[in-house]
């Protein structure tokens, strides 16, 4: 786990994300430490990490104060497990974006492993 933390960390600070633009602009305000944006070309702010959710490959832009919370552990186990810890580039969570927005919720309120948060997880 420690691995994959050190990974995030440093492919939040890696200047890939220059390459990404659009005049896609936020289309939902931040309700939790999240903020959810369009392809953007504004930076990464210090203490977040890009992330792409699902086939839409819609962006988040997500505090890392969230990657020690049991749910973001369990998801981020089985996104290794799905590729591997040698990640190049930005994260990608293979879910739908509604699922990893109920799971974001979730994790910023209390970070409790309901039985709704459970199934989400199992069915990655």
């Amino acid at each position: 786990m420690k691995k994959l933390l050190n990974r995030f960390s440093r492919v939040a600070d890696s200047s890939h994300y220059s390459q990404l633009s659009s005049d896609a602009r936020p289309r939902r305000t931040a309700t939790f430490l999240s903020l959810k944006l369009g392809r953007s070309t504004n930076g990464v702010p210090a203490g977040h990490l890009p992330v792409y959710v699902g086939q839409e490959m819609q962006r988040y832009i997500v505090s890392t104060t969230l990657l020690g919370s049991p749910i973001f552990v369990q998801l981020l186990n089985k996104v290794a497990e799905e590729y591997g810890y040698q990640l190049e580039g930005v994260l990608h969570i293979p879910c739908n974006f509604r699922d990893f927005e109920t799971l974001l919720t979730a994790a910023t309120r209390d970070g409790v492993i309901t039985p709704e948060i459970e199934n989400i997880l199992n069915n990655l």
